[in-house]
């Protein structure tokens, strides 16, 4: 019955046995149970249980704590945390017992000293370098549970960790003038970090408007009513021993502009329209103008009016004025967040002040040429306006109509080239200038000039100079000179003069002698020094003299030898054979150097052509095969010296033929096949190699193998008896080489070998004389069929035998004994 009951319940009636279980209970519930025995008789009295049993599961100790791990450690304290077991054992917890060993000890001794239900402990007192082991066990009514898993060995130190910052903004924030803003986020780091605010690398300090508040885990920097002046680059610096970890954010404070920045300029000023400037505003309130809004007004109204809103320049036309009416302009700036205070002009009349700009003077002819002259001219008052363009016309001087010279503008120079004249006629020429309010008068007509090209003497030649000596002369080189004088160059002049001689003395007697810019003085005396001059000559006579710098000495030069090679030279040379193999090289060296071209320190092939020339030289050979690559070498030697450049030459070309081609292992359906690589590779590698045979009895050749890379070969499927000829040919990438065959034809039978001993030679029948033998066929045949068999004798005691007969059959009669 349950203990807050009296009704009882039966459970069985008939059980035979001292014990019952007793099922359908209620967790929780306590009950009462009482037991009577019966036999045939009857039931006797029940025993009852003396005290009230509540139905739970059976109570065990508690599972181990789970997931025991180290929050903090210092030089002198270890701080735990860990969760509760699985399984409490069927009672609550009632406390966690926490132990530590100091390794090196082998027991674990109780750390917590009252009961404990907290599952986070801190072990301090420690002995800083000490390494211990921790575990936890859970208690419960019934006792004390197993130990959770140890912890790592952990060391007492201070525990360092470089900073971390998790920062809630972006890179950049806009904030309208007045509102608040803050900058948040949070830190971590050991030991505990310094936080440090900066903006534009200044740092920050609070005041009515700033604020700043950090927590060990957080941090945040407000700022109430902004302003302006709160724009700026603002950096979160969190710093502790290991380092240092750092947060940007640019602000931008924004706000209507101020006014744009006056004077307001009257760029310019007419009758009915007016041009006008100004400069930007100082502030454009962090945010860029959008636009400009123009008003006009009449001083003698109060009535300002729009004249435009949508200008971004700082410049603007104000049109629809009244002729001698006073204007003032006002000028407002716009961006995104408003429109800024006016700029407002003095005061300025409507009317014109500007005209085209004055005649110019009488022009100036210069340079004529029989299709060109240069016309020049001095600017004329502008009118008020910057002059923008002139006008150049000319005419013919017994014609009445002027001509634009060009349509092209011509400014800011004052002087033209009039090109196309008509050599032969006479020409004047007159000027007007430009500006914005249209074309001045044109000047009075330049004096008549006639189209045609006045000769005048040439300038001098131009850095002449000695280039080359010897004993007895100078070779002179110059360039021709920067002005003809309008004539023909017919010719140079060369004088030479001593050194401390006064007298010049002429190297050619007229200019025609020498049209070049070159020119041998010859006759000179070897070891004196000399001085140099060249002069141009056309049909106006001779031009000033150009001197050769510094005077030379008469000997003769000597400069070793010099190769500069050509790419062709520069690295070994690969060509494939049927090319041309061209090798050339400047040579330089006085006197000029004797040139020689060999290969393997040999003569060159007669086929290959040879040709140097004052500069240099180069070896060509046609059709190359491959005997034509080596070694080629070119040697230039002069008094001066020597020098030597070789370079490779590899003629690329089809492989020779294989090497010692053998055949062995002869069976009747096949053979082995060896050789060696060609002592030629063609200089490129041997790709693969071509197999073939033919049977002797027919001309054609059948491929066997066409991809082997190996220097061997099996041939198989013969026909037994036939016999064969082999070759071999080596491939590389330019082609299949000649082939090699075998030296004579290989039978395809399986070898051959002495027969093995006749078996049961035994005597027939003997006589004085003579003795009847006979005999087996041997057990093997040695590979062909028998021919014979070779009968001896000997005398018993003799150390020879002697050769009786060969006899075919199995049986023989020996005589003469």
């Amino acid at each position: 019955r349950e203990a807050d009951r009296r009704a009882w319940t039966p459970v069985s009636y008939t059980v035979t046995r001292q014990n019952a279980t007793v099922q359908g209970l209620i967790e929780g519930k306590a009950y009462f149970f009482r037991i009577a025995a019966e036999n045939l008789i009857g039931m006797g009295p029940f025993t009852e249980t003396t005290k009230e049993i509540v139905i739970r599961d059976p109570i065990t100790v508690p599972d181990r704590p789970e997931d025991l791990e180290v929050k903090a450690v210092t030089k002198n304290s270890v701080t735990l945390t860990w969760n509760p077991p699985k399984y409490n054992g069927g009672s609550d917890i009632t406390m966690y017992v926490l132990e530590s060993r100091l390794i090196g000890k082998d027991k674990f001794h109780k750390v917590t000293k009252e009961k404990m239900l907290d599952r986070k402990y801190t072990v301090e007192g420690l002995k800083e370098g000490d390494t211990y082991e921790y575990r936890v066990s859970a208690c419960n009514i019934v006792g004390q549970g197993k130990p959770s898993f140890c912890t790592k060995p952990i060391t007492c130190k201070d525990e360092i960790a470089p900073p971390t910052l998790d920062l809630d903004f972006r890179d950049k924030l806009i904030v309208r003038v007045g509102e608040a803003f803050s900058l948040t986020g949070r830190y971590s780091g050991k030991p505990a970090p310094k936080v440090t605010w900066l903006k534009d690398d200044i740092v920050v300090k609070e005041d009515d408007r700033i604020k700043i508040k950090t927590t060990p885990t957080t941090l945040c920097l407000g700022i109430l009513k902004s302003v302006r002046e709160d724009t700026g680059k603002y950096c979160v610096t969190v710093e502790n021993s290991t380092g240092s970890r750092k947060g940007f954010c640019q602000v931008n404070v924004v706000d209507r502009p101020s006014p744009p920045v006056g004077p307001v300029i009257f760029d310019e000023v007419y009758k009915d329209h007016m041009v006008v400037s100004w400069k930007p505003p100082l502030d454009d309130g962090g945010s860029e103008i959008t636009n400009y809004i123009i008003e006009k007004k009449d001083t003698h109204k109060d009535l300002w009016m729009p004249v435009t809103s949508a200008t971004v320049k700082t410049t603007c036309k104000v049109p629809k004025l009244l002729e001698g009416r006073e204007y003032q302009i006002r000028i407002y700036a716009e961006n995104l967040y408003g429109i800024s205070d006016p700029l407002i002009s003095d005061e300025m009349k409507a009317k014109d002040r500007f005209r085209v700009p004055d005649a110019p003077e009488q022009p100036v002819i210069k340079d004529v040429t029989k299709d060109s002259a240069v016309v020049v001219w001095n600017k004329p008052y502008d009118g008020g306006k910057p002059i923008t363009n002139y006008i150049v016309e000319k005419k013919e001087t017994m014609a009445t109509r002027w001509v634009r010279v060009t349509k092209d503008p011509i400014f800011p120079s004052t002087k033209f080239k009039v090109p196309d004249l008509l050599e032969g006629c006479e020409y004047e020429f007159r000027v007007s200038a430009e500006n914005e309010i249209g074309v001045g008068d044109p000047s009075p007509p330049s004096k008549p000039i006639f189209a045609r090209d006045p000769i005048t003497k040439p300038s001098p030649p131009v850095n002449p100079e000695a280039v080359d000596k010897t004993k007895n002369s100078v070779d002179l080189s110059w360039q021709p000179p920067r002005h003809d004088g309008n004539g023909k160059i017919i010719g140079y002049l060369i004088e030479y003069q001593k050194v401390g001689d006064e007298e010049w003395k002429q190297a050619n007697l007229t200019a025609d002698s020498c049209p070049e810019t070159k020119y041998r003085v010859t006759g000179l005396t070897e070891g004196l020094t000399y001085k140099f001059r060249v002069k141009a000559v056309n049909a106006a006579g001779e031009s000033d003299p150009a001197h050769v710098r510094d005077p030379v000495e008469v000997k003769d030069r000597l400069e070793p030898p010099e190769l500069i090679l050509d790419a062709n030279m520069a690295r070994e040379q690969h060509v494939k054979a049927g090319d041309t193999l061209r090798l050339s090289a400047v040579i330089k060296g006085v006197p000029f150097p004797k040139v020689t071209w060999k290969k393997e320190d040999h003569e060159v092939s007669p086929k290959a052509d040879i040709e140097v020339t004052g500069v240099g030289s180069k070896l060509e050979i046609r059709n190359t095969v491959h005997e034509d690559g080596g070694i080629y070498s070119l040697t230039v030697e002069n008094p001066a010296g020597s020098k030597t450049v070789s370079v490779k030459v590899v003629v690329l070309d089809k492989p020779g033929p294989p090497r010692n081609l053998k055949v062995s292992d002869v069976r009747s359906d096949s053979c082995y096949l060896t050789w060696m690589e060609p002592e030629d590779d063609g200089g490129s590698v041997i790709t693969n190699y071509v197999v073939e045979r033919k049977d002797v009895a027919s001309a054609q050749w059948v491929a066997i193998s066409s991809s082997s890379k190996k220097r061997s070969h099996m041939a198989k499927y013969l026909m037994e008896g036939t016999q064969y000829q082999f070759r071999v040919a080596a491939e590389n990438q330019f082609g299949r080489g000649p082939y090699v065959e075998t030296l004579k034809p290989i039978k395809a039978i399986d070898p051959l070998h002495p027969p093995g001993p006749p078996k049961n030679l035994h005597h027939v029948d003997v006589d004085k004389t003579e003795v009847s033998l006979a005999w087996n066929r041997p057990d093997r045949d040695g590979g062909a069929e028998i021919t014979g068999y070779l009968v001896e004798y000997q005398e018993d005691g003799a150390d020879e035998w002697t050769k009786f007969q060969t006899v075919p059959m199995l049986d023989c009669v020996v005589t003469g004994l």
